[in-house]
């Protein structure tokens, strides 16, 4: 996975495109914001995306979690099952993003792969703290392995997946999963574009941060400080995987990233480290692309989609 980090500029023209737009409306920086104004001004501009694809069936649910109940939405292709089943986590640093702004990836997923999708709307920072996500994900979790009948999943054929923050906690479950004795056998893991290393130290981090659609470095650590109690949780390898002394015995995994993603060299790191363990892995690096582009109508983007859905078809068929 080696790059020569000085070539040329080539981002690809729709999202050249794009950024322009998005440059047009002169947004302030997230971190001046307050969350739940930084979370309104995400659903509008998930919204301006279109119409999502149809699904078979899509159902609200609230399940029990270890400290309040956990929301979640329940995705359901055409056919008879019992289905495979994706457990799906969104993104948005942990502070942002929810059902609806992921609304979209779920449903392109569940027709994709033929799988039901349970999304799980974890709580965020700064209303509550790490271990909160990944404890709330890994109840989610658990709850689709133990109920897989009621909705027509087959609980010998569970996924975990997320993108961005979501590519955290769906890592950090899949640790839970192989170390917890209670925990369900995860047959894959599908992390999109991951955030795995709290430490921001890496050449992505450092040269994209703040360009190509990239949070600048003050919202890097707004994001952190909020999801954090302390500074010394970023070497927690519940909060940096990447920072996990064993990888070995985790399932097998899809790693998508994209070249001008401030994130792309921890979730290719990632894949290294997982590779070295024995785990089989496949990193993909979109090029042109930028963080969060599956979410977006980009011709890459639903490649992309396709690539993951077909990723985890593969797995469940094994």
């Amino acid at each position: 996975m080696t790059e020569t980090h000085n070539d040329p500029i080539s981002l690809h023209p729709q999202v050249q495109a794009y950024l322009a737009r998005l440059a047009g409306f002169n947004f302030g920086a997230l971190h001046t914001f307050p969350p739940e104004q930084a979370r309104e001004g995400l659903r509008r501009q998930i919204a301006l995306l279109g119409d999502p694809e149809p699904i078979a069936k899509v159902e609200d649910h609230t399940i029990p979690g270890a400290s309040s109940p956990i929301p979640i939405r329940i995705y359901t292709p055409d056919g008879s099952g019992p289905f495979p089943v994706l457990v799906f986590f969104h993104g948005g640093g942990f502070m942002l993003g929810d059902l609806d702004t992921h609304d979209g990836l779920a449903r392109s997923l569940a027709n994709g792969a033929q799988c039901i999708v349970v999304s799980v709307d974890y709580p965020r920072a700064p209303e509550h703290t790490f271990p909160a996500a990944p404890d709330a994900c890994y109840a989610a979790t658990q709850w689709v392995a133990d109920n897989a009948a009621s909705i027509n999943a087959d609980a010998a054929r569970i996924a975990v997946g997320g993108d961005s923050a979501g590519g955290n906690l769906a890592t950090v479950v899949a640790h839970m999963a192989r170390d917890n004795n209670d925990g369900p056998a995860l047959v894959f893991q599908l992390l999109i574009y991951p955030d795995l290393d709290f430490r921001r130290t890496n050449f992505s981090i450092r040269e994209y941060a703040g360009k190509y659609g990239n949070i600048g470095r003050e919202t890097q650590h707004w994001f952190m400080d909020n999801y954090l109690n302390s500074a010394t949780e970023k070497l927690d390898p519940r909060v940096s995987p990447l920072l996990a002394p064993d990888l070995a015995r985790l399932p097998a995994t899809l790693i998508i990233t994209a070249q001008y993603d401030a994130l792309r060299d921890e979730g290719e790191e990632y894949g290294e480290r997982l590779e070295e363990a024995g785990v089989p892995v496949t990193v993909t690096r979109y090029p042109g692309m930028i963080h969060e582009f599956l979410r977006h109508p980009f011709d890459d983007s639903k490649q992309a989609r396709a690539d993951a859905a077909a990723a985890l078809a593969q797995a469940f068929s094994r």
